[in-house]
């Protein structure tokens, strides 16, 4: 029977445990709670199951039985866990019955397909020419938990390291239901934090040769920020840096002390990424020292670039295609500006990143609420498709050794 068909026929199963994530959503590292559901539904598999020390990450190894004297290659399978701190407001039966929490990013989609993946290759295990690795992952959303989960060892779970890795995202948006969507090269790009204090001295409004205001060098930074990317940066290399907080002061007629913010740069390749960590701290520095102000300026790398090998980005490219159909998929154009901690896993293993649409079919993906929305929605009809496409990946790949 065709993988397709197999999916289809758990989609029922795959679609509850994905209410069951939903209505308890967690956030961060910790996620007790979907752990245990994530070991409830692989309960019973053929699996080496184990978890995190310093996370509730779960890591399931599937070994095939065929050409067991050869144990073959490793490909690894990767789900996201972790919730976002927003109030839902989709009004949907299984929304999240926790305040301030919700599954806005579809990382309970993930979960979901990623356990039907299991049981479909547990099935098959007789046929598997090599080993499956299932990393179910917390604290993508800021957290880094990829990293966490490569420090305590799942990409040497199996024994040897894996010869590819893969991963899929729903999008609420922009793509229609069941599109897939990957590109060679950059698909999202590295994500880095700008905190900045600008130290002055207060006074009173009226007279302000009398103290040292911070506010004006604070304003004048992010100005020159915007500058510094159209004139230091490539327009074929691009960098985005965007100021998300700024505080200083108050009340209308006091000159405060200081002056913060804090601003996201985002980059697509190694070069322009070490530009940013040398040059912005340079231009603040700068800016301070030119209206005689102290600054402290922190510039700290978070994700790096999610680099989608060329030759895992085309085998699946033409997975997608065979198993549903030229159709089905797309070779994105550009990168995505979001960021993805599954940037630690590529940096280590080659491997593909892919999209996949899950808009809601009465939506249009061009005006659809975003992930990270109160009011995402993710339909359930990609859950088969999804949970398809990560065994197809899996099987074929460990085929060509």
């Amino acid at each position: 029977m065709p993988v397709r068909d197999e999916a289809a026929k758990l989609a029922g199963e795959i679609a509850e445990l994905r209410h069951a994530i939903h209505r308890e959503p967690e956030i961060g590292l910790y996620l007790p709670k979907t752990q245990a559901k994530v070991l409830d539904a692989l309960d019973g598999l053929p699996l080496e199951i184990s978890t995190g020390r310093a996370l509730s990450s779960v890591t399931a190894v599937l070994r095939g039985s065929a050409h067991s004297r050869r144990p073959g290659p490793v490909v690894l399978l990767r789900g996201d866990m972790d919730a976002l701190p927003v109030t839902e407001e989709t009004g949907l039966p299984y929304a999240s019955a926790v305040p301030g929490a919700m599954h806005a990013c579809g990382h309970d989609l993930h979960t979901a397909m990623l356990a039907g993946a299991a049981k479909l290759l547990s099935a098959r295990r007789a046929d598997l020419p090599g080993t499956v690795v299932f990393m179910f992952q917390p604290g993508e959303e800021g957290y880094a938990g990829a990293r966490h989960m490569i420090s305590e060892g799942v990409l040497d779970a199996a024994g040897p390291r894996p010869v590819a890795a893969y991963a899929l995202h729903v999008t609420s948006n922009k793509l229609p239901c069941g599109m897939f969507s990957t590109r060679p090269g950059p698909m999202l790009a590295a994500a880095d934090q700008i905190t900045v204090t600008v130290h002055g001295r207060g006074g009173h409004a009226s007279q302000p040769h009398r103290a040292a205001d911070p506010i004006p060098a604070a304003a004048e930074m992010v100005l020159a920020l915007q500058t510094m990317v159209t004139r230091k940066f490539d327009v074929f290399d691009p960098v985005v840096i965007t100021v998300g907080s700024f505080h200083a002061g108050t009340t209308d007629n006091v000159i405060p002390d200081r002056a913060t913010f804090l601003a996201t740069a985002r980059s697509y390749s190694a070069a322009s990424r070490a530009a940013l960590a040398d040059l912005v701290p340079q231009l603040i520095n700068g800016v301070a020292l030119s209206h005689g102000l102290a600054v402290d300026v922190e510039y700290a790398t978070e994700y790096p670039v999610t680099v989608n090998d060329a030759a895992e980005a085309a085998f699946a490219t033409a997975t997608i295609a065979d198993a549903f159909g030229p159709d089905r998929g797309e070779i994105a154009e550009f990168p995505i500006t979001g960021a993805e901690d599954f940037s630690f896993v590529l940096d280590e293993v080659p491997g593909a990143f892919v999209f996949l649409g899950a808009c809601p079919p009465d939506r249009d993906p061009e005006s659809a609420p975003t992930n990270h929305s109160a009011l995402a929605l993710f339909d359930d009809a990609v859950l088969a498709e999804g949970t398809a496409l990560y065994a197809e990946l899996a099987l074929r790949r460990l085929a060509t050794g």
